[in-house]
């Protein structure tokens, strides 16, 4: 009879404790891989007068080294287009479908900051920065070189290229949690920066050299597969 009780004591001590473990790690689980898709709106500042805003949409692989620390890799397709044939002085149009691959490292605020104390910290802590490389593929499917107003003049350049790229990304993750309060879906919003390292994004070549291309975009992520790690501290408040 005593060895029964103790047994049991035990067994339930043994049981009381997992479930407090358990309990205690609550808020601090994450899924390490996310995949994602968002919707870019695209403005180019090359060798065209006019920027209008073109569409894109990117798909993206991130491996969460930590909820708030994220390595991205990143697939844009879409078009670029500026200028005005008719309207400008140069003359220049031109229509870009492109495609770009893109590597970047990501930091949140939520990484380099308590945020358990403070309500102000708790907002800003899905802030971030990003920077990386990446790769552009283009291909004119429009592009008018020559000016209707000036007689003669002629823009240069080639229907396609390859251009190597810097982008820089400023946004805000929007972090949604299941009941066990892992983050599971993710909203994207952000302004993103592209200093491209040559002279191809629009097809025309002057002596105005490293063009960029800038993005709105929002996006949301999923959480996947079944590798769920802790953090050290409580993700969600």
């Amino acid at each position: 009879m005593i060895k029964l009780i103790y047994k049991t004591t035990i067994l339930t001590l043994f049981v009381c404790c997992t479930a407090l473990l358990a309990k205690a790690q609550v808020g601090y689980d994450y899924s390490q891989y996310d995949v994602g898709v968002a919707a870019g709106f695209d403005q180019v500042y090359g060798n065209a007068e006019t920027q209008p805003i073109s569409e894109s949409i990117h798909f993206n692989f991130t491996f969460n080294y930590t909820p708030f620390t994220n390595f991205v890799l990143e697939a844009q397709f879409g078009k670029l287009t500026g200028g005005d044939s008719i309207k400008t002085i140069t003359g220049r149009y031109f229509n870009n479908n492109f495609s770009a691959y893109i590597f970047r490292g990501q930091l949140q605020a939520g990484e380099l900051m308590d945020y358990s104390h403070s309500q102000f910290s708790n907002a800003i802590k899905n802030l971030y920065l990003s920077i990386g490389m990446g790769y552009i593929i283009n291909y004119m499917t429009k592009i008018n070189r020559n000016s209707i107003q000036v007689p003669g003049l002629v823009s240069g350049g080639q229907n396609s290229s390859n251009e190597l790229f810097i982008p820089l990304r400023l946004g805000y993750e929007f972090k949604i949690f299941n009941t066990y309060q892992q983050p599971t879906v993710k909203v994207d919003l952000g302004y993103q920066y592209n200093y491209v390292l040559g002279d191809g994004l629009d097809g025309f070549n002057t002596p105005k050299h490293n063009e960029a291309y800038t993005q709105l975009f929002i996006g949301v992520k999923f959480a996947v597969g079944g590798s769920v790690v802790s953090y050290r501290k409580q993700i969600h408040y």
